[in-house]
């Protein structure tokens, strides 16, 4: 492994030189008047309490009144004042920074371009100037002056910032933490007087908020997806970490090339995730003139969709899987994309297969074969909808049902979730600071429920906000308390504060979860905002086991979120999540030891983050769609899709359900769930595993079926075959098989028949989960 590595005299002085070198920190931001400026005042009073020596140079608080009150007694270090175009500008006055030499300098605005006098044209050579003087900067930038994303910024919304940075700039920093705030947030602060200084009125455009939220939520996930892959390295660990989508097309040189690689664009897109294409190439002998026209219009194509291409020696058909799989695993490869197999299955035994070796080989790593249709379908790629254009519904009357859900909808109460990547990352902190800001403001705000686990921070945010007594309920001779959804409902407050929303109720509590008294109180037209963690999110229980290899039992259905009017993320970096834990701000002093061990391993953390931010980007893109915007990161999808989903009564089909949904959701499909029962009676151990595997189907909103092969397994294939053309399902979605190979043998491979009955259609063989990858 690296780590017994001798270090070469070059990578010593590298060690060195970084140990006598300042730190930076960066926040960073979709827009002014996110909160950057106020957070870095924040820490840096936290920092002046621990008695580290702060000082600020160049902060601009524009004014707001939250922020202005975070400068506090910092001492502020004179900047340099100069004029450009009428407007007074600031740099950072490097002289007296050196002369007073504190330990931290907290600097507003990294992308500044300074006068024509300055030491430095631009303020992060000022930064790196102090950083090379051992002085640790913490700065803000928005996500629009990052080069490279200024001109898909300018693209998607017309904004063009004054200043720009190098695309680099965040990989310079020792830690980046986004600021995450909704456009609802950005657009309240507006309406109320806050966000004076800004010139550009472009920028508080609700649907332009919302995509720059979502660069700035994808551009952090790139960088922590990053930090995560050297982290995996350093432990000599290989195949994908759970947490980002890394998409691979295998082709050929070849007329239908083209199709499998703009399918994998398309699927990277959707799912957020890289994109890179291999082919292999018998280096021995020239190309045709044929394969070599194909191969210049390849190259061209995996160029402008953005991803890798690399061409690999041919070794033989029999060789492919082995070299194909190495390839995937080094590279972190989630999704192998390919076409379906052309042999029959008599050609399958005497050839070798290479799609049923990929499948007995495969672990953590899914399959998708294209389509043989794909390449005489309509090819055209249109923006997913729900439901058909609002040209087409304008003189429509609604029906009575429709009337009573479009008013169900408007007494319901407004609901705001804070998610974050793990416990202790500032949820409860930023619901209880948001309800006083409400009670200020005259809103009737109470607590309905309070988890504090005695951190000091979050119970002294509690402030002046009433707590509504818990309901105490007797069970197994113990009294346990629990929220009183009954006592709120009465009490009738404006907005009510809810923590822990997947927590499971006592038995006997009229509702099981607390998500559902969260529903019953929405319905009552209260308004909530409640936390969740992100490992909580039903879809997401089994990309949680394989990073964290611990199976979360309770969650809440993803459907909660999707109807929350906001969600926001609170983003702490796992260094900085570590040091609570060990300064006791997280856990008893008891716990911390196992925690740091164990849930809260760095490797952990960084793929929950990276998780937690790919999760709440999708999210915005969402509702972004939802406003019917044509312009959107992830880019558009086919109409009309249905997803079949084919299930056993195993374990491993809760996986396939919750990875169908998931796709299904992305797609905006409908989904079906599919069991063939060869059982002539069902046993009631089957029969009770049936219902659990409806129930989740229900959960997550898709249909649960069951179709009938009594007494005969080798028409299970034939069956889901014969129900898919039905439903006209474009995609199915299956497991590896289970089977033995006698089972194989005397039976045949349900797997194989089904995925030869489905050539025309996209087929997604979900792998098998190795806990031994996870970190």
């Amino acid at each position: 492994m690296d780590s017994f590595k001798r270090k070469s005299p070059e990578e010593i002085l590298l060690s060195i030189s970084k140990l006598h070198r300042g730190t930076l920190k960066v926040y960073i931001g979709p827009v002014s008047g996110s909160g950057k400026t106020y957070h870095m005042l924040r820490e840096g009073q936290a920092l002046k309490k621990q008695g580290i020596d702060v000082v600020i140079c160049a902060v601009s608080t524009l004014q707001r009144p939250e922020t202005v009150e975070q400068l506090g007694d910092l001492e502020r270090v004179p900047s340099i004042h100069w004029f450009k175009e009428g407007a007074e500008q600031k740099d950072l006055n490097l002289e007296a920074l050196l002369e007073r030499n504190p330990e931290v300098v907290l600097v507003d605005a990294l992308a500044h371009h300074n006068s024509p006098d300055a030491m430095f044209k631009t303020r992060l050579e000022d930064i790196q100037y102090l950083l090379a003087h051992h002085i640790s900067v913490i700065t803000t930038v928005n996500v629009y002056e990052l080069e490279g994303y200024t001109e898909l910024a300018q693209k998607l919304t017309g904004i063009a910032p004054e200043c720009t940075l190098p695309a680099d700039t965040l990989e310079l920093a020792d830690e980046v933490r986004l600021i995450d705030v909704t456009p609802e947030t950005i657009l309240n602060r507006l309406a109320e007087g806050h966000l004076r200084g800004n010139k550009d009125a472009a920028l508080f455009k609700r649907g332009n908020l919302g995509v720059l939220r979502e660069l700035a939520l994808r551009v952090v996930a790139e960088d922590v997806n990053v930090s995560l892959n050297e982290h995996r390295e350093e432990l000599g660990l290989v195949g994908p970490s759970g947490a980002a989508e890394r998409i691979l097309v295998t082709t050929q040189y070849h007329w239908n090339g083209s199709i499998y690689v703009r399918r994998g664009q398309q699927i990277a897109k959707r799912l957020n995730g890289e994109l890179l294409v291999v082919t292999y190439r018998d280096f021995r002998r020239s190309l045709s003139k044929e394969e070599a026209a194909f191969r210049r219009s390849m190259v061209k194509l995996v160029e402008k969709v953005g991803g890798g291409f690399e061409e690999l020696p041919f070794p033989g058909r029999r060789r492919i899987p082995h070299i194909l799989m190495a390839y995937a695993a080094q590279h972190h490869i989630t999704r192998i994309v390919m076409g379906h197999s052309k042999q029959t299955r008599w050609q399958e035994l005497w050839q070798g297969s290479v799609v049923n070796k990929l499948l007995r080989m495969a672990r953590n790593m899914d399959l998708f074969l294209v389509a043989d249709s794909a390449a005489h379908a309509d090819g055209r790629v249109l923006p997913a909808q729900l439901s058909s254009s609002k040209e087409k519904q304008k003189y429509r009357r609604m029906s009575s049902e429709e009337m009573e859900e479009r008013i169900g909808h408007m007494r319901r109460g407004k609901f705001k979730v804070y998610i974050g990547a793990a416990p202790g990352v500032g949820k409860t902190y930023m619901m209880l600071r948001d309800g006083n800001d409400l009670l200020k403001k005259g809103i009737d705000v109470q607590i309905g429920l309070l988890e504090t686990h005695n951190r000091m921070e979050t119970q002294q945010q509690i402030g002046s906000l009433p707590i509504i007594e818990r309901k105490r309920t007797g069970y197994q001779n113990v009294q346990l308390e629990e929220m009183d959804t009954e006592a709120i409902i009465r009490s009738r407050p404006e907005v009510v504060l809810v923590d822990e929303l997947a927590h499971t109720n006592v038995p006997g509590s009229k509702n099981k979860k607390r998500y559902e008294d969260v529903l019953e109180i929405l319905e009552a037209g209260i308004s909530v905002i409640t936390t969740v963690n992100v490992q909580h999110l039903e879809s997401l229980n089994d990309a949680v086991e394989q990073i964290t290899g611990i199976r979360v039992r309770e969650t809440v259905p993803d459907h909660i979120l999707q109807l929350a009017d906001e969600v926001q993320l609170i983003d702490v970096a796992p260094e900085a999540l570590q040091r609570r834990m060990r300064e006791g701000k997280i856990y008893a002093n008891a716990k911390i030891d196992q925690a740091l061990s164990n849930f809260f391993k760095t490797g952990n953390l960084i793929a929950l983050r990276e998780l937690a931010l790919r999760e709440i980007a999708d999210d915005v893109d969402e509702r972004l769609e939802s406003l019917e915007r044509t312009s959107s990161l992830r880019g558009p999808w086919r109409r009309q899709e249905v997803i079949f989903i084919c299930v056993n009564s195993t374990p491993y089909a809760e996986r396939l359900i919750r990875r169908g949904f998931r796709t299904a959701y992305r797609m905006k499909a409908a989904w079906y769930v599919n069991y063939v029962q060869v059982e002539e009676d069902l046993s009631a151990e089957l029969k009770q595993r049936l219902e659990s595997l409806e129930k989740l189907t229900v959960r997550l909103g898709g249909k649960f079926i069951v179709h009938q092969a009594l007494g005969d397994y080798k028409q299970i294939a034939q069956v889901l075959a014969a129900k898919a053309g039905e439903l006209g399902a474009t995609q199915l979605v299956i497991g590896q098989s289970k089977q033995t190979l006698w089972e194989r043998l005397s039976r045949g491979s349900v797997v194989s028949k089904l995925i030869r009955r489905t050539r025309h259609l996209d087929v997604l063989i979900v792998a098998d989960f190795d806990p031994s990858i996870a970190l």
